[in-house]
């Protein structure tokens, strides 16, 4: 039985992210108040066994690039069954929000795919949002200049490949200004640079991006019946608005009689970090809809 109308927000994470990142959103959400509970996913998080090399001041980049991954073997079942043990014992309480950023929204999907019974609402951040098989393996219709790409070339660590991860040195930001600052051009431009800092060090070095799979896909009869919501970030430069449009086309493709509900924020693809009553502000206002 039900104990409260009141929605619990349920955050996933954006790629080499982890429950760290939602907390300023959290505190806010708290003021508004809602409850909320963000999510560390296999692999992920204070609980994963990250490479000690990578907290090591000086780092030492060859025991970087051998050390074993917590995220080797993890599938994108793996964090469904995850997020999906986590919604059973927060749904008694009341309905339940869940909101994905970045590459979290292929678990959002593929989350809502499974239990869509256990969800009021589904949320993208600019959140990535696969809604046909074949934006899993042809090129996507779009033109995408995206700034994160070149600049995480300059950070993976090389010959960590062999376990099915991409290692990304987060840290070696810290030691090199220029570096730094088109990571948070990227980012999130709109912080501080204290702000940034503190992102970079909550980061995990290890991303399994084989989640990318036919499970992400946004299936009608299951995640097309689930209200849900895709907040455009106009400085996200990331995953640029132009693939965010994208994104929100093709899936109303999919449900036209259930369109994504856009609304749109001035921010960076991380500004929820540095600029959360901006983003607690837009969520609250989704409650009330998600809880009748």
């Amino acid at each position: 039985m039900r104990t409260t109308s009141q929605p619990t927000f349920l955050f996933v994470p954006g790629g080499s992210s982890n429950a760290r990142a939602w907390g300023p959103l959290q505190n806010e959400l708290a003021l508004h108040g809602h409850r909320s509970y963000a999510v560390d996913l296999p692999g992920h998080g204070d609980h994963a066994d990250h490479p000690a090399a990578y907290y090591r001041q000086p780092q030492d980049l060859a025991a970087l690039a051998t050390a074993p991954s917590p995220m080797r073997g993890v599938t994108l079942r793996d964090n469904v069954r995850h997020v999906v043990d986590v919604l059973h014992r927060l749904a008694p309480s009341g309905p339940v929000i869940l909101v994905g950023n970045s590459l979290g929204g292929l678990t959002v999907t593929a989350v809502a795919n499974a239990v869509p019974e256990l969800l009021h609402h589904v949320v993208y951040l600019s959140a990535v949002c696969i809604s046909d098989p074949a934006m899993v393996t042809e090129e996507w219709g779009v033109h995408d200049d995206n700034l994160l790409d070149a600049v995480a070339a300059r950070i993976a660590v090389p010959d960590a490949g062999n376990q099915g991860v991409v290692r990304l040195n987060w840290r070696a930001a810290h030691s090199d200004p220029v570096l730094f600052a088109q990571l948070k051009a990227a980012i999130m431009a709109d912080s501080t640079d204290h702000q940034f800092r503190m992102l970079l060090d909550s980061m995990d070095p290890d991303e399994n991006y084989a989640v990318l799979e036919e499970g992400a896909v946004a299936q009608l009869a299951r995640w097309g019946r689930i209200p849900h919501t895709f907040v455009r970030l106009s400085e996200d430069l990331s995953i640029p608005l132009a693939v965010q449009d994208y994104m929100i086309r093709k899936a109303d493709e999919l449900t036209p009689d259930n369109p994504f509900d856009v609304r749109t924020l001035a921010a960076s693809h991380t500004g929820y970090f540095s600029r959360p009553s901006l983003f607690a502000e837009l969520l609250a206002d989704l409650a009330p809809t998600a809880s009748t």
